[in-house]
């Protein structure tokens, strides 16, 4: 305990030093989250990008994440504790695969999931995170034809959501939402009965059918700290389990293992720790450098999404 003290205050000295801010994703570990200046999902800390006025951004999440801090924020250094931290969904969908498709079927609107590399976002028309995609399809002409991607679980969902029909939905998965088995949820409903089950639209659909509520991380712990409920199954990555208690302390939370790794966690948001936040604030790396044409291209749909209410 003392040495952990002890590199948190450095940490927190550090970061006065360098006039920096840490942002940290509900996904993190609970030390880094205790450190954080703001903690929140995908648009949350995109909105705190984009508001932030000082000199160096410290993004504890995944690399997509600090692109887009990065986008938002030319002219500040951006870095974070690894630079291995990646995401499934980012390795499923390339540039040149996007801008095949957009040879072959120009029509299309290009929507992107946030879980994207900057140069997949630059070749999109408009972003979007879990919490705003329903509202960010919908604010699109119905007789326009769409192509969603990369997630095929939160494309169907839109899909049904919005009831569009011209929608396209790219075939890729998070390793930790779309390996939750339906099953697990039954076995836990039936040892926990008075539990609800919330769950993030990443969850395959048999999942998202026998959920009370669905939504973005953050639309989770906010519906489950304002529910009368005192028990609930949580479907999605287990780093939330921290603000849920801190936020509904009281309250139950249980969790349900995916199939890869009979657990809950993402294991690239993992990859951070106080250590390597420790490291990162010290020497300024891994630092995220971006040529200026595709963050001037990145932030076009970077910004229509932030405008969509």
């Amino acid at each position: 305990m003392l040495a952990t003290r002890s590199i948190a205050e450095d940490i927190l000295q550090l970061k006065r030093d360098r006039g920096a801010v840490i942002l940290a994703h509900l996904y993190q570990e609970p030390e880094i989250q205790e450190l954080a200046d703001v903690v929140g999902d995908s648009l949350e800390l995109a909105r705190k990008a984009h508001d932030f006025s000082g000199e160096v951004i410290v993004f504890c999440g995944v690399w997509f994440m600090a692109e887009t801090a990065k986008v938002l924020n030319p002219t500040r250094t951006v870095v974070v504790p690894d630079r291995d931290a990646s995401c499934s969904l980012v390795e499923c969908c390339t540039a040149e695969q996007v801008r095949a498709f957009k040879k072959r079927y120009p029509e299309h609107v290009i929507v992107s999931y946030i879980n994207t590399s900057v140069e997949v976002k630059a070749e999109s028309d408009i972003l979007c995170t879990s919490r705003n995609a329903v509202a960010v399809v919908n604010s699109i002409p119905m007789d326009k034809p769409v192509l969603f991607l990369p997630d095929i679980n939160l494309g169907n969902y839109v899909k049904t959501q919005t009831g569009r029909e011209n929608m396209m939905i790219w075939q890729g998965t998070c390793i930790v939402h779309a390996t939750f088995p339906a099953r697990r949820v039954s076995k836990a409903r039936s040892e926990h009965p008075d539990a609800l089950v919330v769950a993030h639209p990443e969850c395959p659909p048999d999942v998202l059918r026998m959920a009370d509520f669905i939504g973005s991380t953050s639309a989770i712990i906010d519906w489950c700290v304002k529910s009368e409920a005192d028990e609930f199954i949580v479907m999605t990555e287990s780093g939330v389990r921290h603000m849920l208690e801190k936020r509904a302390p009281g309250k139950q939370f249980y969790f349900v293992a995916n199939e890869n790794c009979n657990c809950s966690e993402c294991p690239y948001m993992k990859m951070n720790t106080l250590e390597k936040l420790h490291e990162c604030l010290r020497t300024l790396q891994p630092r995220v450098e971006l040529s200026a044409e595709v963050m001037a291209r990145a932030l076009k749909p970077i910004e229509r999404m932030l405008a969509v209410k």
